[in-house]
């Protein structure tokens, strides 16, 4: 039965090796299940709630690729789009977490949209590789950061007359501040340190990041999930691990499942659509959200099949052409592409991020997995988590934050493919992954990178090669900033 409905013979394959497939996967992106919930949970989100959420967006998204699009990919909510959508939408912007989750639905049924019609396969043609590989890499770029400073290892200062802004009300240097300190803005002086090294929470987080190290140059199957294993145990000693999670009551599948009742739906109440819907001044802002939402998860998904499925075989040049000239949902690629779509939009109802397919899903690829019944497995695994709420609420930041600076690290390979030694492609490229790590934004990289690939094809005389697409997408972006310069 698995080998008719799979294809497995017709995929070179075969049960034992999808199965070892799929959980090679499983310990590769696993560490998800902890860090989403601990990046959603700084909005207000609750922690048990979220987890549960991750592991059903999760397998929701990873059975429709197994069962519908045949491939061997994985989903969950996506690492950049989770902070995004905490550091950006929620903190920068201002919105609340339940008017974010609305707009994370909007982008599902966006994405479906353009799935279903000709405007993603329009998008895959019309950004150049090079880009593709500079959001890759610049996205790395943006995790590796978020991790340094969650494991307490980088350090800033701003001196008084640089402050701008004490929870977004204007501050003048010498004034006193009343209350608890939220938010601070500063117009520059900023100066970059090493964290100290007495601290114990970053020792520990510097442990938890050369286990990993070693792990993964050892070429150890699941080496992140271990890593934040033996992190979290010797972080007990320390006193960085707290085990009262254990055995408070809070923490059940039982509890997690209620917990969900809070994030179920919420992006449809009143703190949600109906919160957005009753402010007309932020439609604007609503609508460039939903677009950088839409193009982030647009380009990491399809960044990630290209990527991959090309050099294994999963997605070949002729079902490339297969999708240009067909019309409605054949290929396996189009197929695909619609999983991440609606898995993020129940995602959104469930309580979390957009979901996209993870880069990780290559070393199961990398174990000999070509078929849908990798991703079978894969999915199951993240099920069984849903019972281990418990475990997952011990675990520190300090052991986490390694894991964002190691998928960096191999997001980051990216850049191998650009030729540097080419101004044309270098200059786009590094603006559009540097900007996402100097400007804590993705979006914002994104649209440097695509502003000044128009700008050297235009100081070179070739601006028709410039797609009618990105030309419309820099335009968006351009409106966005002026936009948000008006608000």
């Amino acid at each position: 039965m698995l080998e008719k409905f799979f294809k497995l013979k017709e995929n070179n394959t075969n049960i034992g090796t999808e199965v070892t497939a799929g959980l090679t996967t499983f310990f590769a992106m696993s560490y998800i299940i902890f860090v989403n919930p601990q990046i959603l949970s700084l909005t207000g989100m609750p922690t048990q709630a979220v987890f549960l959420a991750t592991v059903l967006s999760t397998a929701i998204g990873t059975l429709i690729l197994a069962l519908y699009a045949n491939v061997p990919y994985a989903q969950a909510p996506g690492m950049g789009l989770n902070a995004f959508f905490t550091y950006t939408v929620v903190f920068a912007l201002g919105f609340s977490w339940q008017e974010a989750l609305f707009m994370v639905f909007l982008t599902g049924v966006v994405g479906i949209l353009i799935t279903v019609t000709s405007i993603r396969k329009k998008i895959i043609h019309a950004i150049p590789e090079s880009l593709q590989h500079a959001i890759g890499g610049g996205i790395g770029v943006f995790i590796a950061y978020i991790g340094l400073k969650n494991a307490q290892l980088l350090e800033f200062t701003s001196e008084g007359q640089d402050i701008i802004a004490i929870n977004n009300e204007p501050y003048t240097a010498g004034s006193e501040v009343s209350g608890t300190i939220n938010t601070v803005v500063t117009g520059g002086g900023i100066i970059p340190d090493m964290g100290s090294l007495t601290n114990p929470y970053a020792l520990l987080a510097i442990l938890g990041l050369i286990t990993m190290v070693v792990l993964m140059i050892a070429k150890v199957k699941g080496a992140i999930l271990i890593g934040i294993v033996v992190t979290t145990i010797v972080g007990i000693p320390m006193g960085i691990t707290d085990l009262s999670g254990l055995t408070n009551p809070a923490n059940t599948f039982g509890s997690a499942f209620n917990e969900l009742g809070t994030t179920f739906g919420a992006a449809f109440g009143s703190q949600g659509l109906g919160s957005l819907l009753a402010d007309p001044s932020r439609y604007a802002l609503i609508l460039i959200t939903v677009f950088a939402f839409t193009l982030t998860d647009v380009f990491d998904t399809i960044g990630t099949f290209i990527g991959t499925g090309r050099k294994a075989g999963i997605f070949s040049l002729e079902d490339e052409k297969a999708m240009d000239k067909g019309r409605g949902l054949n290929t396996k690629m189009e197929k695909a592409l619609l999983a991440d779509t609606v898995a993020t939009a129940a995602g959104a109802v469930l309580g979390t991020s957009p979901v996209t397919t993870f880069v990780e899903s290559a070393a199961g690829i990398g174990a000999g997995g070509r078929t849908g019944l990798t991703s079978l497995t894969t999915a199951s695994m993240f099920l069984l988590t849903a019972f281990f709420a418990p475990v997952m609420s011990i675990v520190p930041g300090a052991a986490t934050a390694p894991a964002l600076i190691l998928v960096g690290i191999l997001m980051m390979s990216a850049f191998a493919e650009i030729d540097w030694n080419n101004l044309e492609e270098a200059v786009p490229a590094f603006f559009a992954s540097i900007f996402m790590g100097f400007t804590y934004s993705i979006s914002y990289g994104i649209a440097a990178g695509f502003l000044f690939y128009i700008i050297t094809k235009a100081a070179k005389g070739k601006v028709s090669v410039v797609h009618p697409v990105l030309w419309a997408t820099t335009g968006l972006f351009i409106l966005n900033f002026v936009v948000m310069g008006l608000l």
